[in-house]
C-alpha cells in the first residue's frame, strides 16, 4: 500500500512538472558572472518557447580555465548540450576533434540570419566550408587613447598613418607626459589575448596580412611576422609599455583597469566592451565622460592603411554528442536572437552581429556602441584554420621572451615557428 501511495504521489509530481519542463533538460556551459547574467533572460525564453528546463553549468574562469574544463568534458563525453567558446581560435580545432555539431543548414533557414553583418557570417565559416557556431556577437577592436591627456600635452590625436607614426606618437607621449605610450597585450599570462588582442592588431597591416595560406598551412617564417615582433621589441626597449604587470597573474588588471584610468598609460588596444566594462558604467574604476575622454584609432598598417579588427565574441556551439541534438540546435538559434544580442551587448559591451538592432530602442540607448555596430559592416578579420590555437600559444610564448628581454625579434619568431612545428608537425608551417 505504501509503495502504491508513493508511486501515485510521484506520478502526480511528474505530471505537474511536465507542463513546464516537458521532461527535457538542456545543459548550458558558461563562465563569469557577467556572461551568466547576460544569458539568464535568454535561458528563460528558451524554457518558455521550447518547453524545456535550462540548467546553467558554471565552469571556472578565466577563459583558459574554462576551456580546459570544457575540452576535458567534451573528450569524456560529459559536456553540456550548448556552450560558448571564449576564443574563436579554438573553433577550428574543436571542429577537427569532432566536438561541434554542424549548424549551417539551420542558420541558412533561420530568418534572423539574413540581417547579420557579412563579417560575422564569414568568421563563422570553418576551414571545411561548414558553419558550426552562432556568430551572434562581435569583438570590434581598435586602439583606445586618452584624448584628454594628449590634448593637454599638445600631442596630436589624429589617426596614426603607419607603425612608425604610431611608435613616434608613443615616444612623444612618454617624453611629454611620463605616461606609458602604448600597450599591446603580450606574454603567457594573458593567454589567448596575446594573439587576439595584441599580435592580430599588427599582423593585419603587415606584409603578411593573413597567416593562413590557401592550403591551410601557417605562414609564420616571413618578414611580416618578424616585423611584428620587432615592433613589440621597439616598444619594450624604449620603455613605452608597462612590462612588469604583464609578467604577473591577471596581467590586464593593472594596466587597463588602473593605469589607463589614472592616465599612467595613454593608449592600449581594446574592444568596444572597454567603453562599458573596463572604463564605463560597469567598471569598478570608471573614467568620467568616457566616450569623450577616450578616443579610438584604427590599427594603422605598417606603411599605410587603416584596419578595424573584427573577431567572434564567444560564439555559441552545440555539442555534437548532445543527447537531444535537434532541441539543442533550436536553442542555439535563440542565442542569436536580437534580444540576446542586445542583452549581451549591454552586459559585456561586445557588438551585436545583426543590423536589426539598429532599429531597436534598447540598443539605441547603448550610445557607446551604436556607431561601432555600424562600423562592423567594414571590419577586417583573420582567417582561421585547424591548429590556430597552437599559433595563439606560440605568440604568447614568443612575446613572453620579448617581455623578459631574453631574445630579439628573430628569436621570438623562431620560438613561434618551433612551437607550432612541435605541436602540429613541420608540415603545418609554410
Amino acid at each position: 500500500m505504501n509503495r502504491l501511495i508513493a508511486g501515485g504521489l510521484a506520478a502526480i509530481a511528474m505530471s505537474l512538472l511536465a507542463g513546464t519542463a516537458n521532461a527535457e533538460t538542456l545543459r548550458v556551459a558558461l563562465h563569469g558572472q557577467a556572461g551568466i547574467d547576460a544569458f539568464t533572460p535568454t535561458a528563460e525564453r528558451m524554457e518558455k518557447e521550447l518547453g524545456v528546463t535550462v540548467e546553467i553549468v558554471e565552469y571556472p574562469a578565466p577563459d583558459k580555465d574554462y576551456m580546459t574544463k570544457l575540452l576535458t568534458e567534451l573528450a569524456a563525453g560529459n559536456a553540456p548540450d550548448l556552450f560558448s567558446i571564449p576564443g574563436a581560435s579554438d573553433v577550428a580545432d574543436m571542429v577537427a576533434a569532432g566536438y561541434l555539431a554542424p549548424v549551417g543548414a539551420e542558420l541558412a533557414a533561420w530568418p534572423g540570419y539574413k540581417d547579420f553583418v557579412d563579417v560575422a557570417k564569414q568568421l563563422a565559416v570553418s576551414p571545411d566550408g561548414e558553419t558550426y557556431v552562432m556568430p551572434y556577437i562581435l569583438g570590434i577592436q581598435q586602439i583606445y587613447f586618452r584624448r584628454d591627456l594628449l590634448e593637454k600635452a599638445g600631442i596630436s590625436t589624429e589617426q596614426p598613418k603607419s607603425w612608425a607614426d604610431l611608435l613616434d606618437r608613443a615616444k612623444e607621449i612618454k617624453a611629454k607626459t611620463g605616461a606609458y605610450g602604448l600597450l599591446f597585450p603580450a606574454g603567457t599570462s594573458w593567454g589567448g589575448g596575446a594573439f587576439a588582442e595584441g599580435f592580430s592588431h599588427l599582423i593585419i597591416g603587415s606584409s603578411t596580412p593573413q597567416i593562413v595560406t590557401d592550403d591551410g598551412k601557417f605562414d609564420l617564417s616571413g618578414k611580416g611576422v618578424l616585423d611584428v615582433f620587432q615592433f613589440y621589441k621597439d616598444l619594450i626597449d624604449n620603455d613605452l609599455m608597462p612590462v612588469d604587470p604583464l609578467l604577473g597573474p591577471e596581467p590586464w588588471v593593472i594596466p587597463k583597469y588602473e593605469m589607463f584610468p589614472k592616465g599612467e598609460l595613454a593608449a592600449t588596444t581594446c574592444g568596444s566592451w572597454c567603453y562599458i566594462f573596463d572604463w564605463g558604467r560597469e567598471s569598478k574604476n570608471p573614467i568620467p565622460n568616457v566616450t569623450t575622454v577616450v578616443g579610438t584609432w584604427a590599427d594603422p598598417g605598417q606603411e599605410s592603411g587603416e584596419f578595424v579588427l573584427a573577431g567572434l565574441g564567444a560564439p555559441w556551439a552545440v555539442n555534437a554528442k548532445s543527447a537531444n541534438l535537434e532541441l539543442a540546435k533550436k536553442a542555439l538559434l535563440e542565442t542569436g536572437s536580437v534580444d540576446n544580442q542586445i542583452e549581451t551587448a549591454a552586459r559585456i559591451g561586445n557588438i551585436p552581429s545583426s543590423n536589426a538592432v539598429q532599429a531597436d530602442p534598447r540598443f539605441q540607448a547603448l550610445t557607446e556602441l551604436v556607431p561601432i555596430q555600424a562600423a562592423a559592416n567594414h571590419g577586417t578579420y583573420l582567417k582561421q584554420a585547424t591548429g590556430m590555437s597552437a599559433v595563439s600559444e606560440g605568440v604568447a610564448r614568443a612575446t613572453e621572451a620579448l617581455l623578459r628581454k631574453e631574445t630579439a625579434a628573430a628569436g621570438a619568431q623562431a620560438i613561434l615557428v618551433d612551437y607550432v612545428k612541435q605541436t602540429l608537425g613541420d608540415e603545418a608551417v609554410k
